[in-house]
């Protein structure tokens, strides 16, 4: 059976790095929509952008053809090209620094593992809809995060 094409728009932001952050993702299937958005009292914009590709992923209920717009390239490249470095140093850095959200970087791996997915980095910030969408859901999932935190 042929995978459905999924597009996924995903953004992270952070309000202090570290600070209050969240994560939004905007999924399109043919003309289905769904949007989805979360945020952690304590965290960093990077881990923000790894959360929202991990949670995209873990959305779709079977292995998809995937095009992924991202305007992290932290994320594009350490999963397309350090990542296997990482793996063949027992998780160091080129510099023999342990690999910073190595919980994430592991979780990440295995989402992508299971579809087929096309990465496409998009300039933040510059106009493309998808990419100002998912920008809005990161925004509000900073705003629930700051609920949450002050309701403790």
């Amino acid at each position: 059976m042929d995978k459905k094409l999924v597009e996924i728009w995903t953004d992270g932001a952070c309000k202090g790095n570290p600070g209050v952050g969240g994560w939004g993702v905007l999924l399109k299937q043919g003309h289905h929509e769904k949007t989805l958005c979360g945020g952690e009292s304590e965290t960093t914009n990077n881990r923000m952008e790894m959360t929202a590709v991990i949670q995209a992923l873990k959305a779709l209920k079977r292995p998809c053809r995937v095009l992924l717009h991202i305007d992290s390239q932290y994320v594009q490249k350490g999963i397309t090209e350090w990542m296997d470095g990482w793996i063949r140093r027992n998780w160091k850095t080129a510099d023999k620094k342990p690999v910073k959200n190595m919980d994430l970087w592991l979780e990440l791996n295995e989402q992508v593992a299971q579809h087929d997915i096309t990465w496409k980095w998009v300039k933040g910030h510059a106009g493309d809809p998808g990419n100002e969408r998912a920008d809005q859901l990161a925004n509000e999932g900073v705003l629930m995060a700051k609920k949450n935190h002050s309701a403790e």
